[in-house]
């Protein structure tokens, strides 16, 4: 089957080759299915996430390029992974949380479906941003809550480390789509989010003049800042051999420039301290739970 699924629009036949999200095929391969204790503090303690291999975007600075970049995990069928989902829910899980999935979009829909009536708890789709309309056309009524990545403002920016200088203008599309469709925040008694947006932002070493400029088209694209919340994130830490500006982390200079700016703005969320860039962060990809 040709696959245009994604805004790489690449083409090939998965069924043949794999595609720019480096997967063959359409089954979900995952590589992680457990509790997660790390998410923004909205979702609950814990949430059941599902990390998914491959990635359309492939971000040079992935932190999770052991799966992003190599279609490492289990191959499962529709009806495991709707197994899956509700495995993690009888663990306690408070959301589900889809971890790049975007390249599975319609298996993760058609399992989605299945577990429809069994699942009580919120769906996450935790996604780079970049998601074309038929991506987002499957996900209306099977997501409650869009965990969306704003990452780049510039179209430089995003062809230097991405390779899609079309990001900026896809990810605005996609947000201000999501908003639509699921309107502002809902929490339930507990304060644990049940509908809505998060928006995150990792501020880059050497790119603060892009962060402010992603905060600065947000603001555009979202007049009543009660209506999402933005997390803002200080957690990009060098993995491997990367190139200046990316060899180093974040200082608190820069960050703090990203804070002051989101605070101008009037968005409400979520910042990080120092401790939060630290390899340790990285969950270990071993098949866990599939």
């Amino acid at each position: 089957m040709i696959c245009k699924l994604c805004p790489r629009l690449c083409g090939v036949d998965r069924d043949k080759t794999a595609g720019r999200c480096g997967v063959r095929g359409f089954l979900p391969v995952v590589a992680r299915a457990a509790l997660h204790f790390g998410e923004e503090p909205c979702f609950g303690k814990r949430v059941g996430a599902v990390f998914f291999s491959g990635c359309a975007l492939g971000c040079s600075f992935c932190q999770n390029r052991a799966i992003t970049s190599f279609p490492v995990g289990k191959r499962v069928s529709v009806e495991r992974l709707c197994e899956i989902f509700l495995e993690l829910q009888a663990q306690g899980a408070q959301a589900l949380d889809l971890v790049t999935g975007s390249h599975f979009a319609p298996a993760i829909a058609r399992s989605l479906d299945l577990a429809r009536e069994r699942l009580k708890i919120p769906v996450i789709w935790n996604g780079s941003g970049y998601e074309s309309e038929e991506i987002l056309d499957l996900l209306r009524g099977r997501v409650q809550i869009h965990l969306a990545d704003f990452k780049f403002a510039s179209a430089e920016t995003a062809a230097r480390f991405c390779g899609a200088p079309d990001y900026p203008a896809v990810v605005q599309n996609a947000i201000e789509r999501i908003l639509r469709d699921t309107g502002p925040c809902e929490f339930d008694e507990n304060g644990v989010l049940r509908r809505g947006v998060v928006v995150r932002h990792l501020v880059l070493p050497g790119c603060v003049g892009d962060s402010l400029r992603v905060l600065a088209q947000l603001d555009r694209l979202v007049p009543d800042k009660r209506t999402i919340l933005l997390s803002l994130l200080r957690q990009y830490t060098p993995v491997g051999a990367n190139k200046p500006p990316l060899d180093r982390r974040v200082t608190t200079l820069e960050y703090e420039k990203a804070v002051r700016a989101a605070q101008s703005f009037g968005f409400l969320g979520y910042t990080q301290d120092r401790s939060s860039a630290s390899a340790s962060e990285i969950p270990v990809f071993d098949g866990t739970g599939v």
